[in-house]
């Protein structure tokens, strides 16, 4: 639920301080690299990772085709011996 207005007393006694205190921030600092090189490197990745999607799914297609392929014909089989 959704309570607007302040709270008297929180619902955990008050606060969670352990959990406040186990929040790890990680960050990379890129500012010192020039902006075109940023560009160019996440295009690269960019790409990389949609030719890799792309062989991924091609295979998975094919994978499909041939077992669509298989099943008609058992299907097809099973319907001529029965």
């Amino acid at each position: 639920m959704i309570f607007l207005g302040v709270a008297a007393r929180g619902a955990l006694g008050g606060g969670v301080t352990a959990a406040e205190a186990s929040v790890h921030v990680l960050g990379i600092d890129l500012s010192g690299w020039p902006r075109w090189a940023l560009i160019a490197v996440g295009t690269l990745v960019l790409t990389a990772g949609l030719w890799v999607a792309m062989k991924v799914l091609k295979w998975a297609l094919g994978l499909l085709l041939v077992l669509v392929l298989l099943g008609g014909l058992a299907w097809a089989v099973w319907e001529l011996v029965g």
